[in-house]
Protein backbone atom coordinates (compact mmCIF):
# COMPACT_ATOMS: atom_id res chain seq x y z
CA UNK A 1 0.00 0.00 0.00
CA UNK A 2 2.78 2.41 0.76
CA UNK A 3 4.78 1.69 -2.27
CA UNK A 4 1.26 3.02 -4.07
CA UNK A 5 0.79 5.70 -2.43
CA UNK A 6 4.91 7.04 -3.22
CA UNK A 7 4.10 6.45 -6.93
CA UNK A 8 0.80 8.58 -6.76
CA UNK A 9 3.03 11.08 -4.92
CA UNK A 10 5.61 11.30 -7.29
CA UNK A 11 3.07 11.47 -10.16
CA UNK A 12 1.33 14.41 -8.41
CA UNK A 13 4.51 15.95 -8.00
CA UNK A 14 5.79 15.46 -11.59
CA UNK A 15 2.60 17.23 -13.13
CA UNK A 16 2.58 20.20 -10.83
CA UNK A 17 6.28 20.65 -12.49
CA UNK A 18 5.21 20.51 -15.67
CA UNK A 19 2.43 22.52 -14.98
CA UNK A 20 4.92 25.32 -13.23
CA UNK A 21 7.19 25.12 -16.25
CA UNK A 22 4.39 25.83 -18.86
CA UNK A 23 3.12 29.09 -17.13
CA UNK A 24 6.44 30.76 -17.03
CA UNK A 25 6.99 32.83 -20.16
CA UNK A 26 9.50 31.76 -22.53
CA UNK A 27 12.85 34.01 -22.49
CA UNK A 28 13.80 35.61 -25.55
CA UNK A 29 17.84 36.18 -25.97
CA UNK A 30 19.11 38.19 -28.75
CA UNK A 31 22.52 37.57 -30.13
CA UNK A 32 23.90 40.37 -31.92
CA UNK A 33 26.39 39.61 -34.67
CA UNK A 34 28.73 42.61 -34.55
CA UNK A 35 31.05 40.66 -36.62
CA UNK A 36 29.27 39.84 -39.60
CA UNK A 37 25.81 41.79 -39.64
CA UNK A 38 22.79 40.02 -42.06
CA UNK A 39 22.47 41.60 -45.44
CA UNK A 40 19.53 43.57 -44.12
CA UNK A 41 21.44 44.97 -41.38
CA UNK A 42 24.06 46.58 -44.20
CA UNK A 43 20.68 47.95 -45.58
CA UNK A 44 20.05 49.39 -42.30
CA UNK A 45 23.53 50.57 -41.44
CA UNK A 46 24.22 51.84 -44.86
CA UNK A 47 20.98 53.42 -45.27
CA UNK A 48 21.06 55.43 -41.41
CA UNK A 49 24.50 56.80 -42.87
CA UNK A 50 23.84 58.23 -45.48
CA UNK A 51 20.75 60.04 -43.89
CA UNK A 52 23.62 62.00 -42.14
CA UNK A 53 24.03 65.56 -43.74
CA UNK A 54 27.25 66.08 -45.75
CA UNK A 55 27.83 69.59 -44.50
CA UNK A 56 26.44 70.37 -40.89
CA UNK A 57 24.52 73.42 -40.16
CA UNK A 58 24.01 74.02 -36.62
CA UNK A 59 22.30 76.48 -34.88
CA UNK A 60 23.22 78.97 -32.17
CA UNK A 61 22.96 76.39 -29.04
CA UNK A 62 25.98 74.70 -27.57
CA UNK A 63 27.44 72.91 -24.54
CA UNK A 64 30.97 72.29 -23.86
CA UNK A 65 32.06 70.00 -21.14
CA UNK A 66 35.63 68.58 -19.77
CA UNK A 67 35.69 65.79 -16.88
CA UNK A 68 37.84 63.46 -14.81
CA UNK A 69 36.40 60.02 -13.83
CA UNK A 70 37.01 57.17 -11.97
CA UNK A 71 35.71 54.05 -13.93
CA UNK A 72 34.15 50.95 -13.24
CA UNK A 73 31.67 48.85 -14.23
CA UNK A 74 29.07 50.74 -12.89
CA UNK A 75 30.12 54.15 -14.04
CA UNK A 76 30.63 53.56 -18.26
CA UNK A 77 32.26 57.03 -19.98
CA UNK A 78 31.38 57.97 -23.17
CA UNK A 79 33.24 56.00 -25.63
CA UNK A 80 34.75 53.88 -23.51
CA UNK A 81 34.37 50.28 -23.06
CA UNK A 82 32.64 48.93 -19.95
CA UNK A 83 35.91 47.52 -17.71
CA UNK A 84 35.50 43.63 -16.36
CA UNK A 85 33.81 43.16 -12.51
CA UNK A 86 36.53 44.78 -9.99
CA UNK A 87 37.89 46.71 -12.19
CA UNK A 88 39.38 50.40 -11.51
CA UNK A 89 40.49 52.80 -13.91
CA UNK A 90 40.35 56.58 -14.34
CA UNK A 91 40.05 58.55 -17.92
CA UNK A 92 39.81 62.29 -18.95
CA UNK A 93 37.12 63.23 -21.37
CA UNK A 94 35.54 66.26 -23.40
CA UNK A 95 32.54 66.52 -25.01
CA UNK A 96 30.90 68.64 -27.40
CA UNK A 97 27.04 69.21 -28.00
CA UNK A 98 25.65 70.98 -30.92
CA UNK A 99 22.01 71.11 -31.90
CA UNK A 100 20.58 71.01 -35.85
CA UNK A 101 18.11 73.12 -37.36
CA UNK A 102 14.79 72.31 -36.83
CA UNK A 103 13.92 70.89 -39.82
CA UNK A 104 16.42 68.31 -40.18
CA UNK A 105 16.08 64.84 -39.52
CA UNK A 106 18.54 64.72 -36.63
CA UNK A 107 18.11 66.86 -33.28
CA UNK A 108 21.41 67.06 -31.92
CA UNK A 109 25.12 65.86 -32.24
CA UNK A 110 27.26 64.60 -29.24
CA UNK A 111 30.89 64.37 -29.82
CA UNK A 112 33.23 62.61 -27.29
CA UNK A 113 37.02 62.09 -26.40
CA UNK A 114 38.21 60.08 -24.12
CA UNK A 115 41.66 59.22 -22.85
CA UNK A 116 42.82 57.00 -20.37
CA UNK A 117 46.23 55.25 -19.48
CA UNK A 118 46.17 53.11 -22.62
CA UNK A 119 43.61 54.36 -25.30
CA UNK A 120 42.62 57.49 -26.89
CA UNK A 121 39.04 56.87 -28.03
CA UNK A 122 36.28 59.32 -30.19
CA UNK A 123 32.96 58.47 -30.22
CA UNK A 124 30.19 60.51 -32.47
CA UNK A 125 26.95 59.69 -31.41
CA UNK A 126 23.82 61.94 -33.63
CA UNK A 127 20.10 61.46 -32.37
CA UNK A 128 17.01 61.36 -34.01
CA UNK A 129 14.39 64.23 -33.67
CA UNK A 130 11.45 62.04 -34.34
CA UNK A 131 12.63 58.22 -33.48
CA UNK A 132 10.04 55.96 -35.18
CA UNK A 133 12.71 53.68 -35.97
CA UNK A 134 16.09 54.59 -35.22
CA UNK A 135 17.03 56.04 -32.12
CA UNK A 136 20.59 57.41 -33.15
CA UNK A 137 23.69 56.15 -34.62
CA UNK A 138 26.74 56.09 -33.12
CA UNK A 139 30.51 56.02 -34.65
CA UNK A 140 33.54 55.20 -32.96
CA UNK A 141 37.45 55.14 -33.36
CA UNK A 142 40.00 54.09 -30.90
CA UNK A 143 43.91 54.25 -30.64
CA UNK A 144 46.80 53.94 -28.41
CA UNK A 145 47.47 56.77 -25.52
CA UNK A 146 50.90 56.27 -26.35
CA UNK A 147 50.24 58.79 -28.96
CA UNK A 148 49.33 62.96 -28.11
CA UNK A 149 45.29 63.97 -28.41
CA UNK A 150 46.65 66.48 -31.31
CA UNK A 151 48.37 63.34 -32.97
CA UNK A 152 45.34 61.23 -33.23
CA UNK A 153 43.36 65.04 -34.19
CA UNK A 154 45.83 65.12 -36.86
CA UNK A 155 45.14 61.47 -38.15
CA UNK A 156 42.17 60.14 -40.31
CA UNK A 157 41.47 56.97 -37.43
CA UNK A 158 39.31 54.00 -39.33
CA UNK A 159 36.06 53.78 -37.42
CA UNK A 160 36.56 50.56 -35.84
CA UNK A 161 32.49 50.35 -34.91
CA UNK A 162 28.98 51.76 -36.01
CA UNK A 163 25.97 50.78 -33.74
CA UNK A 164 22.24 52.24 -34.85
CA UNK A 165 19.73 52.06 -31.91
CA UNK A 166 16.68 51.20 -32.58
CA UNK A 167 13.10 51.87 -31.50
CA UNK A 168 11.35 48.73 -29.52
CA UNK A 169 14.06 46.36 -31.70
CA UNK A 170 17.39 45.32 -30.77
CA UNK A 171 20.37 47.58 -31.74
CA UNK A 172 22.73 47.06 -34.91
CA UNK A 173 26.27 47.07 -34.83
CA UNK A 174 29.35 46.36 -36.94
CA UNK A 175 32.45 46.09 -35.32
CA UNK A 176 36.01 45.41 -36.90
CA UNK A 177 36.89 41.89 -35.54
CA UNK A 178 40.04 40.42 -35.01
CA UNK A 179 41.37 36.81 -34.57
CA UNK A 180 42.38 35.56 -31.23
CA UNK A 181 43.89 32.76 -29.47
CA UNK A 182 45.46 31.63 -33.11
CA UNK A 183 41.50 31.97 -34.70
CA UNK A 184 41.69 33.41 -38.36
CA UNK A 185 40.74 36.73 -38.08
CA UNK A 186 36.82 37.76 -39.75
CA UNK A 187 36.91 38.30 -43.40
CA UNK A 188 35.52 41.94 -43.31
CA UNK A 189 36.04 42.81 -46.40
CA UNK A 190 31.71 43.32 -47.51
CA UNK A 191 31.61 45.35 -44.68
CA UNK A 192 34.65 48.08 -45.76
CA UNK A 193 32.20 51.01 -47.86
CA UNK A 194 30.22 51.15 -44.19
CA UNK A 195 33.25 51.46 -42.38
CA UNK A 196 34.74 54.01 -44.83
CA UNK A 197 31.36 55.72 -44.80
CA UNK A 198 31.37 56.13 -41.15
CA UNK A 199 35.20 57.54 -41.28
CA UNK A 200 34.32 59.99 -43.65
CA UNK A 201 31.20 60.92 -41.25
CA UNK A 202 33.83 61.33 -38.49
CA UNK A 203 36.58 63.09 -40.39
CA UNK A 204 33.81 66.03 -41.18
CA UNK A 205 31.97 66.20 -37.98
CA UNK A 206 35.30 66.59 -36.52
CA UNK A 207 36.46 69.89 -38.60
CA UNK A 208 33.05 71.18 -38.13
CA UNK A 209 33.10 70.83 -34.31
CA UNK A 210 36.31 71.92 -34.17
CA UNK A 211 37.83 69.19 -32.48
CA UNK A 212 41.25 69.52 -33.29
CA UNK A 213 41.87 72.73 -31.31
CA UNK A 214 39.38 72.52 -28.70
CA UNK A 215 40.28 69.05 -27.44
CA UNK A 216 44.04 69.70 -26.60
CA UNK A 217 42.60 72.86 -25.23
CA UNK A 218 40.18 71.32 -22.82
CA UNK A 219 42.52 68.45 -21.78
CA UNK A 220 45.11 70.82 -21.11
CA UNK A 221 43.19 72.32 -18.39
CA UNK A 222 43.06 68.68 -16.90
CA UNK A 223 46.58 68.36 -17.53
CA UNK A 224 46.48 65.81 -19.93
CA UNK A 225 49.60 66.36 -22.68
CA UNK A 226 51.14 68.88 -20.02
CA UNK A 227 54.80 68.48 -19.14
CA UNK A 228 55.23 68.48 -14.83
CA UNK A 229 58.65 68.94 -13.24
CA UNK A 230 59.16 65.83 -10.74
CA UNK A 231 61.29 67.40 -8.68
CA UNK A 232 62.42 71.18 -7.81
CA UNK A 233 66.03 70.10 -7.37
CA UNK A 234 68.73 71.66 -4.83
CA UNK A 235 71.49 73.95 -5.19
CA UNK A 236 74.88 73.38 -4.92
CA UNK A 237 76.86 74.77 -1.85
CA UNK A 238 80.16 76.58 -3.20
Amino acid sequence: MFPHKSLILTTVLAMAALVSAQQQPPVKVNVLNVCAPSADEQKELSSALAKVPAKPAFSKDYEVARGHSTLDQNTPIPGMQPLPPGAVSAADWVRVRREFPDATLFSNVQYSFSVDSKNMVETLVLRVRDPKDVMQVSIEDSASAVASATAMLSASTPVSRVKLERFGKSSVVLARCSGAEGNPATDQTAYEPIFHAASSIMDRYRDALGAHKMVPQELAHLGVGTSTKTGTGSKKKP
